[in-house]
């Protein structure tokens, strides 16, 4: 089995449609139009993952007012973000990815590495796509600490 290409800036977003933490389903096709933030994230509430939420939903009518949608991504279960949203009161999407399909097309579930121990995970990256769904930017290997107002200014750079 051949190693996929790694998705670059001008590519196609790859297409995918998960569950939600609210009942419904999410999917790029169905935000054609608008800009897109697709963050990838190893897992619901743990210290860097949390904090990177609430930067987003923090900025969350920002990002609103810039046309922009924010998706965040882990391979938790639906039930698992609806305890991780309630309980931090978080204003953006969560979508379950529980077998790992959408971060495998994106290049983010990789092996890492913890005190000596391998193990496959998810890398912390954000994808930011624009109303045609190509990737206009995207974020390896992320720092939380002003990421999502990082993000937010590329957001309104596309805008202009």
């Amino acid at each position: 089995m051949t190693e996929a290409r790694p998705i670059t800036e001008g590519d196609p977003a790859p297409d995918f449609s998960l569950p939600t933490a609210d009942g419904d389903a999410v999917s790029l096709r169905e935000h054609r139009g608008k800009a897109v933030v697709l963050y990838f994230y190893p897992k619901d509430d743990t210290s860097g993952c949390t904090r990177e939420a609430k930067d987003f939903t923090c900025l969350r009518a920002a990002f609103d007012a810039s046309g922009a949608v924010v998706v965040g991504v882990s391979p938790d279960s639906v039930a698992s973000h609806r305890t991780f949203g309630e309980k931090h009161d978080l204003a953006v999407t969560l979508a379950a990815d529980e077998d790992k399909a959408v971060a495998r097309r994106y290049g983010v579930w990789v092996e890492k590495s913890m005190y000596g121990r391998k193990y496959m995970g998810v890398e912390r990256a954000t994808f930011l796509v624009d109303a045609k769904g190509r990737v206009a930017r995207l974020w390896r290997k992320v720092k939380v600490p002003g990421h999502a107002e990082e993000v937010l200014a590329a957001v309104r750079a596309l805008r202009s």
